[in-house]
């Protein structure tokens, strides 16, 4: 009897021993497990800049949106006031930068030494202002992929003002580059079912406008004391462009303020389009200075390029505007010529 339970005593301590030794193995094993795991983690953190990543998906969210939030706005809203709908935009990015830079330190702020540095940013913020307007003009008349399309012909006219004020030559291998770039709108135009001239008209002129814009800020703010960053500029020009574009809306959109309350009686969405929009459009400024800030000019022409196609594919699967091969093919003979202009340029530095 007492050989029995010295057995069972034996049996059940050796019973205890495996268990508490399985334990500590599966223990050791599974914190052996999730320490490789993290590794992988740390490893992914490493290879992947994910930083980058969210900051390039930031981007592309915000241009995108803004651009086809505008084009619902002034096209299936009832909102027809691109003057009023840029003022917005203006005074949203006014206050915006002043919080990012003055109170969330996003960069060090930069004052303005002169009055004539003033006047300068003055000038720029008017060319800035009949850009913006003139673009959302045409996206009244003109589907965003048509939009898209001309827009992308700004390197051609980079070239000419750049000549006609700086006597800036190109060697004729990058003029060469351009004839692809026109080549494409022109095949784009004449295959466009959706093609009106006056949107026409107004987004070369706005392309036009945004080239001439970053020609004069070459000019104008060429010297190391009155150069800007792209934040503190927007910071300064957004405030005189609202002063530029509220007597704008006064005289050329004067029932702005009753249609709009109007609309928004019978759908307070309005109200609040408005409001994201004119946010997205300083986010929009925003993310393009982190993308440049945190890749290299390259790779910033390639996602700019690409940034230009999505829009187009995620236009025409939602306002599912009627699209020809031709139209496409001569946008990507225009896309494919900013890319060979980009790699000229590049190749000349």
């Amino acid at each position: 009897m007492q050989m029995a339970l010295t057995l069972q005593s034996w049996n059940h301590s050796y019973f205890l021993r495996y268990v508490s030794s399985s334990l500590i193995i599966f223990h050791s094993l599974r914190e052996k497990k999730k320490g490789k795991s993290l590794e992988i983690i740390k490893a992914m953190k490493t290879v992947l800049p994910w930083t980058t990543i969210w900051i390039v998906i930031s981007w592309y969210g915000s241009n995108i949106g803004v651009l086809l939030l505008n084009k619902y706005l002034l096209s299936n809203c009832g909102f027809k006031f691109p003057i009023f709908l840029t003022m917005c935009h203006m005074l949203a990015c006014s206050l915006l930068s002043y919080v990012a830079i003055a109170w969330l330190k996003v960069v060090p702020m930069q004052t303005i030494g002169s009055i004539k540095q003033f006047g300068k940013i003055a000038g720029l913020s008017l060319v800035f202002c009949f850009s913006v307007v003139l673009g959302n003009v045409s996206l009244r008349y003109l589907p965003v992929s048509f939009n898209q399309a001309i827009g992308a012909t700004t390197p051609f006219f980079t070239a000419v003002f750049a000549y006609l004020m700086m006597k800036k030559m190109e060697t004729w291998v990058t003029y060469a580059t351009l004839i692809p770039v026109v080549a494409g709108v022109v095949i784009a135009s004449g295959a466009e079912p959706s093609f009106h001239l006056f949107g026409f008209i107004m987004c070369v002129s706005a392309t036009a406008a945004r080239a001439s814009k970053s020609v004069l800020q070459a000019i104008l703010l060429s010297s190391e004391e009155e150069k800007l960053n792209s934040m503190n500029l927007l910071m300064y020009m957004a405030p005189i462009a609202v002063t530029i574009l509220l007597p704008a809306t006064v005289m050329m959109e004067r029932n702005v303020i009753s249609i709009t309350v109007g609309l928004a009686r019978k759908d307070m969405r309005i109200v609040y389009y408005l409001i994201f929009n004119s946010s997205l459009a300083y986010f929009v400024n925003l993310t393009n200075f982190l993308v440049t800030k945190h890749t290299s000019a390259l790779t910033l022409q390639v996602l700019g390029n690409a940034k230009g196609a999505v829009a187009v594919v995620v236009s025409i699967i939602i306002f599912k505007n009627p699209v020809s091969f031709m139209g496409m093919l001569g946008y990507s003979l225009t896309v494919f010529g900013v890319f060979l202009y980009s790699e000229t340029k590049k190749g000349n530095k």
